[in-house]
């Protein structure tokens, strides 16, 4: 039976020669005596379990905690990786870049010794078109000579 403090103090107790009624007491104490033991294990058992809550609490809140922070260093490590991406890529285009002035300037080169070469050709041709024309009239100047001394030499032979 559980004693309420209300019921505590609405006992009354019956009286007898030599005072209260000592079984009623007895019987009385022995209730209360048994409700307060229990209230005591209870009170034992919801302070265990109020420990392991709070255990459990504090254990929760460390992995929040670890979480919270696993989140943070993983967000700063993407950022470093895209920033390391970044700058990875703007280093490829700068080196494309590079490479492609220098592939233009190449080629440029080429352009500039194919011309030279074309130019040194071209006077090459010019030149020796000369030395040919050159040889061919001083032929044509032989052959002329030629004509001329066989036309004194029918001449004299007549």
């Amino acid at each position: 039976m559980n004693f309420l403090p209300n019921d505590l103090q609405n006992i009354a107790f019956k009286k007898s020669m030599m005072g209260y009624n000592i079984l009623q007491v007895e019987d009385v104490l022995l209730k209360v005596v048994e409700d307060l033991s229990e209230l005591i294990k209870e009170n034992a058992k919801l302070k265990e379990k109020l420990e392991d809550s709070q255990d459990k609490v504090k254990y929760y809140k460390t992995i929040e905690n670890n979480l919270h922070n696993s989140l943070i260093i993983a967000q700063q490590t993407s950022e470093e990786i895209v920033a390391n991406a970044r700058d990875n890529a703007d280093n490829i285009v700068k080196e494309a870049e590079l490479k492609a002035q220098q592939i233009i300037d190449e080629a440029h080169k080429q352009v500039l010794n194919v011309k030279f070469e074309y130019e040194n050709l071209k006077r090459d041709v010019i030149s020796y078109k000369a030395k040919i024309e050159s040889i061919i009239k001083a032929q044509l100047m032989v052959m002329d000579g030629f004509e001329d001394e066989e036309k004194t030499v029918d001449k004299e032979a007549v």
